[in-house]
């Protein structure tokens, strides 16, 4: 009796050390489930790039204060960016703000200039293209609104010769010249972040070799007249002449013979008493003019 009270004694210690084990892993695991798991991910690759430290404007020298590198994805680095300000700011040379740069954007060769090179609109031009300038005033120049960076159609307003015998006067006439034009500059202003609209007395266009030969010489024939373009819109449409006898076409109202001073005839009613005669007669248009009236008989 004795020994199997130790064997159930040692039996019940067991059971209670097992359950103790048991419902502490229990508990374990309850509490782990309520907790995020967190899984490590592997940092992205980085490369230095250098970036601007306040906002940098057409003409601007850049210097170290002006600038900053910063880590960037090596997946995302724009083409043109430096890797340090080593490479960006070297000593003797000068670089100058050719676009406009706002803060934390990266700093790209094609929006500043060439070891000492200046900030001449030279190298705002792009390859193969002109800069033309032709003068404008506060209506042919869209009221000043046309600003650099914008995209204007060019049109041209002029008086054609007489081509017959019969014309004795100029036919005035309106052509579109160019379309998506880009403006380069505004009078001896080139920002082309630049907000404020400048009544100017000259507009500096990029064209090609022949767009810049047809404004040189429309600006010879008539007066060269802007139309500002809508942001983004690029599309080229179909150019029409517009001329002066265009402009009412349509409007005139139908005249009678006599108005119209051409001969013809016309019907004349005349009726005495009961009889209605009906003649025709010609018709001349009068040096004045002579109400008429409808009379009836009974």
């Amino acid at each position: 009796m004795r020994l199997s009270s130790v064997f159930m004694s040692l039996l019940a210690l067991v059971i209670a050390v097992l359950a103790g084990v048991l419902s502490k892993n229990w508990l374990e695991s309850q509490r782990r489930m309520g907790a995020p798991v967190v899984v490590a991910e592997k940092p992205a690759a980085t490369n230095r790039i250098v970036v601007a430290t306040q906002q940098l404007r057409f003409g601007q020298e850049l210097g170290a204060p002006h600038l900053k590198e910063i880590d960037w994805p090596v997946g995302a680095i724009p083409t043109g960016a430096f890797a340090s300000l080593a490479e960006l700011i070297k000593s003797g040379e000068r670089r100058v703000v050719l676009s406009a740069i706002e803060v934390n954007e990266p700093i790209l060769k094609f929006k500043i200039t060439g070891p000492g090179q200046r900030a001449s609109l030279s190298s705002l031009i792009g390859p193969g293209m002109k800069a033309v300038t032709i003068r404008v005033n506060d209506v042919f120049g869209v009221a000043g609104f046309v600003l650099p960076g914008d995209r204007v159609d060019i049109l041209l307003t002029r008086n054609e010769r007489p081509g017959g015998q019969g014309e004795s006067s100029n036919k005035a006439a309106t052509d579109l010249l160019l379309q998506n034009v880009r403006v380069l500059a505004i009078d001896q202003h080139a920002d082309d972040r630049s907000e404020k609209a400048i009544v100017a007395k000259a507009v500096t266009l990029e064209l090609g070799s022949e767009d810049a030969q047809k404004v040189t010489l429309a600006s010879t024939l008539g007066a060269l007249s802007l139309a500002l373009r809508g942001a983004g819109w690029t599309d080229i449409g179909r150019t029409l002449r517009i001329t002066s006898s265009e402009l009412n076409a349509g409007s005139a109202e139908p005249t009678s013979p006599i108005e119209t001073g051409s001969i013809t005839s016309r019907p004349v009613i005349i009726t005495r008493e009961v009889k209605r005669s009906e003649y025709s007669v010609p018709a001349h248009k009068p040096e004045y003019s002579v109400p008429v009236h409808k009379s009836a008989t009974r």
